[in-house]
């Protein structure tokens, strides 16, 4: 990892000009962002070299500090993902622009007419680990949303950030709004994240998108509302009625497509009625693709010994694992009414499902299981904001208020009420 950057950053002076910024920007229509946007993926296609040259520094350092390679795959290489950020880019200009929406329309017996209307956050201050695509993501859903933002990237993806908010800058200036909407604290000092969570009077939400570490500091030590999730010990739950020709391919993608993010499933419950025949097949399945197992005592029964060293008896934490990694959590359990309380006990409420053909259980599985994710007969993998058609999301958020699962456009809004009336009073 590179060395800690000394620069000396005053952050009161970057929340004033994100106030600032975002008002001007709170001015632009609906077709000036897009056509900031459109130029953002532009210059990013045309930038593509630069930054790939910047990651694979980041990259490289990380390999030689023995980084996982999963998590550098996942996490921080952005080889494979230029194209796919790009069109996310591309696909948030098509998104109806939510800023100004009137919902909730009504007039009241009394004439007045009443409303609520669609209104930016403010300002938006985000800090994240390694992920150099978040950059992209927050910027294009911030400039949409009409939200100024404050960044702050971990130091493994130091040189891709600034490579790509150099782009960034470079686009807004270009297209005639300030450069100050999206501002990136160039430090890796650690102080200045304590800094920026009591910035209360520029900073209007803090979205940290990292480990358990982060999330509980950011909960613990700041003065502004705080968005938490993305920590995901997700569920499958195979139910006794289950094709299990069907779900093997779905627990394969769940756990293997990309490993080390927050919707890979973690743990795999498997109905007792099934367990002899299922699980063998299972984990023959998933060994071949380099999957570990932790099963628990039935578990390993069912098992008679199927999958040899890729298969270890469960620790009392492993069902409050989130991997991170090719390792799957295997439990037996007798009815829907285990499986959901194992879920209740052990889920982060990120992403939970059910493999069944029984209509019955799979309803109360959605109904009764209080994720901010349910599934039925479908990849965890879904949880996210692309997937799920929003273009990209700023995080995934576990918590009630104000929003659950992938954030992305309406959920970076609050709203007003706009009352209208003929000079009412009120008796």
């Amino acid at each position: 990892m590179i060395d800690a950057i000394e620069t000396q950053i005053d952050l009161i002076e970057l929340g004033k000009n994100a106030r600032a910024a975002g008002i001007q920007l709170a001015r632009a229509t609906t077709a000036q962002k897009n056509a900031v946007i459109l130029a953002l993926a532009a210059a990013l296609e045309a930038n593509t070299p630069s930054i790939l040259a910047a990651n694979k520094l980041d990259v490289d350092e990380a390999r030689a500090n023995g980084t996982d390679e999963i998590w550098i795959k996942d996490r921080l290489d952005l080889t494979k993902r230029m194209t796919g950020m790009i069109a996310d880019v591309r696909k948030v200009a098509e998104l109806p622009d939510p800023v100004g929406k009137v919902f909730d329309e009504q007039t009241l017996a009394n004439g007045l007419h009443v409303s609520k209307r669609r209104t930016p956050l403010g300002v938006l201050g985000v800090i994240y680990e390694a992920r150099p695509n978040v950059t992209i993501d927050v910027a294009v859903l911030a400039i949409k949303s009409s939200n100024a933002a404050i960044l702050r990237g971990g130091k493994e993806a130091m040189r891709s950030n600034l490579a790509m908010i150099k782009v960034l800058r470079d686009t807004l200036v270009a297209n005639g709004l300030s450069a100050d909407i999206i501002q990136y604290i160039e430090s890796t000092d650690r102080r200045y994240v304590g800094e920026m969570l009591r910035l209360h009077q520029y900073i209007d939400l803090i979205i940290p998108r990292g480990g358990n570490d982060l999330h509980r500091f950011c909960r613990e030590n700041s003065t502004i509302p705080v968005i938490t999730g993305g920590i995901g010990v997700c569920h499958l739950f195979v139910d006794e009625s289950a094709d299990l020709d069907a779900v093997l391919p779905v627990i394969h993608n769940a756990k293997t497509q990309r490993p080390a993010t927050c919707n890979a499933v973690e743990t795999v419950l498997v109905h007792t009625n099934i367990a002899a025949s299922f699980l063998p097949r299972l984990v023959e399945h998933l060994a071949k693709d380099g999957v570990t197992f932790r099963a628990e005592p039935k578990a390993l029964a069912a098992l008679h010994g199927v999958g040899g060293d890729h298969v270890q008896a469960a620790g009392p934490e492993d069902f409050d694992m989130e991997w991170y990694a090719l390792i799957l959590s295997l439990k037996v359990v007798d009815n829907l009414d285990e499986a959901i309380n194992h879920i209740r006990q052990h889920s982060t409420q990120h992403s939970d499902g059910i493999l069944t053909r029984n209509v019955d259980n799979a309803n109360r599985f959605l109904d009764e299981v209080d994720s901010a994710a349910v599934y039925w007969n479908a990849s965890t993998r879904f949880t996210d904001g692309s997937a799920l058609g929003l273009g990209a999301e700023i995080a995934v958020s576990t918590q009630k208020l104000h929003a659950r699962g992938p954030m992305a456009l309406e959920e970076l809004t609050t709203y007003k009420w706009v009352i209208i009336g003929e000079n009412h009073l009120r008796p």
